[in-house]
């Protein structure tokens, strides 16, 4: 199976280092990127949007002899949705690793811009149920890995017009969530909500860490990874 692993905001391909390994160990092709502008200076990544990020990873789709499935981290759920929706009958499955689908319309997040990009605002930043798994020795390993992101892609609206990502099988490895938590909640979450009921194959599966589980637990993401890869679909 091909997959394209999509990181989240401030990291590049080398964040997946030990899952890409395990997925290629396992037989898959697995694709780790480094979206448009990462790490660039404003002078080079000004002009990108959540579109350009999109566009790389349907380029990459497009390129694939087969059906893909996405993988996608954290604010990169955004970008894998944005994919599947432009092409939804070339995504064999979508993963999101403690994110969930993003509405129509809706960004990420906003950080603060300095010099034109945005930096990543350190481990402190973060609420603890973010970070609690993520010891000191792991969080001076980690940091040095971060790199600034365009200054426009954490606002900028996702773009998301065809109803037929909804028939995408999606598969959602939540930190501290599993499928009845989550669904108890979700109706509070708005356009979230509207657009996670509009799912017609969705599974929601319980890490049991924290944010960055491809730092903090990747032994168990790449069990977890792995059996949602070979999960059959529902077929509804």
């Amino acid at each position: 199976m091909d997959i394209i692993l999509i990181p989240g905001l401030w990291l590049d391909a080398s964040s997946w280092g030990p899952v890409t390994t395990a997925l290629r160990d396992a037989g898959h092709h697995a694709q780790a990127v480094t979206l448009p502008g990462v790490g660039e200076p404003a002078a080079v990544s000004g002009d990108l949007g959540m579109a350009d990020w999109v566009d790389a990873i349907t380029a990459l789709i497009d390129a694939a002899d087969a059906p893909v499935v996405l993988v996608g981290h954290s604010g990169g759920g955004n970008v894998a949705w944005g994919a599947a929706d432009a092409r939804p009958d070339r995504v064999a499955r979508v993963i999101f690793v403690d994110t969930i689908p993003p509405a129509p319309g809706s960004g990420i997040s906003e950080f603060e811009v300095v010099d034109g990009v945005i930096p990543f605002p350190g481990w402190d930043f973060f609420p603890e149920e973010d970070v609690h798994d993520l010891d000191a020795q792991l969080r001076e390993k980690t940091a040095p890995l971060t790199l600034s992101v365009p200054a426009r892609v954490p606002t900028d609206p996702i773009r998301l017009t065809d109803p037929r990502r909804h028939a995408v099988p999606v598969t959602m490895l939540m930190g501290a969530l599993d499928q009845p938590t989550l669904e108890s909640m979700i109706d509070e979450w708005g356009p979230y909500g509207e657009e996670y009921r509009a799912l017609r194959d969705v599974k929601v599966v319980r890490i049991g860490s924290a944010h960055w589980p491809q730092f903090s637990v990747p032994e168990t993401l790449n069990r977890l990874l792995l059996e949602a890869i070979d999960r059959p679909n529902s077929g509804v």
